[in-house]
């Protein structure tokens, strides 16, 4: 009887050690299940993180829809082109790949903005206007030919965009009156450098950087970008390019 009840016991204990043993390396067995998915879930983040494409900044660079966007500002310049057939929006008037040029055609809010500022100038007994906004990439294919049968390419790379590359494309930029550089010694040309900020506007090709823009000192050149940056770039009077600012280059491949 005494043996009988022996083996009973001991093979309970067998069972209850074999059975927590079981259990152990199961669970030893999920740990590193769960482990190896932790460490594939955070490789795959690293992975897209590897993938972005930042600039010596440290902003991201995003491609989308045919343009290239930098913290969320589109960017147009030597290095980064729109593609052929892209033309903007949400513009104030309809905007086709048909149209080749237009004066007044500009972004809903940049023209808000335009329009304020040039009421606040008129009001001082300024008189500024728009000699050139919105240029297909078509128009600007024919109008930069000009410019290099005049100057050369160099010379033209100097003051003209090759098609697709100009921001005039975009329905965010334009030009003012004469379109010289005698326009900074106006008294409209110093009001604009000195308050375009105020309304969201850049000099979008400061003095002295053109080795940052790729392009030469143009005063009638204005840039929408918003109040906050454009008070940014203002640096007090001192201009910092978009360049500059965000980390990028601007020349051709």
């Amino acid at each position: 009887m005494r043996a009988k009840i022996f083996l009973i016991i001991t093979g309970l204990l067998i069972m209850t050690v074999g059975g927590y043993f079981v259990y152990s390396i199961f669970n030893s067995e999920e740990a590193k299940k769960v482990e190896n998915n932790d460490d594939e879930v955070f490789k795959e983040k690293e992975d897209e993180e590897d993938n972005r494409i930042l600039t010596s900044k440290g902003y991201e660079i995003v491609h989308e829809n045919g343009a290239y966007y930098i913290d969320g500002y589109l960017i147009v310049n030597k290095t980064y082109p729109l593609e052929a057939g892209w033309f903007p929006r949400n513009t104030n008037k309809e905007i086709t790949a048909s149209t080749g040029i237009c004066k007044d055609c500009l972004d809903v809010e940049v023209f808000e903005h335009w329009t304020r500022m040039k009421s606040d100038a008129s009001a001082l007994g300024l008189n500024i206007y728009i000699s050139s906004a919105y240029r297909s990439i078509e128009y600007q294919r024919g109008l930069y030919a000009g410019f290099v049968r005049n100057r050369g390419q160099a010379g033209a790379d100097n003051v003209s965009a090759r098609p697709g590359h100009s921001e005039h494309h975009t329905a965010l930029a334009f030009d003012l009156n004469c379109i010289s550089d005698a326009f900074a010694a106006t008294n409209e040309g110093k009001w604009v450098n000195d308050n375009a900020y105020l309304y969201g506007f850049i000099i979008r090709y400061p003095k002295g950087k053109t080795d940052e823009t790729g392009y030469k000192y143009e005063p009638w050149h204005l840039r929408y970008v918003g109040l906050r940056l454009a008070k940014e770039l203002y640096n007090n009077g001192d201009w910092i390019s978009m360049e500059d600012y965000f980390g990028i280059t601007s020349e051709y491949s």
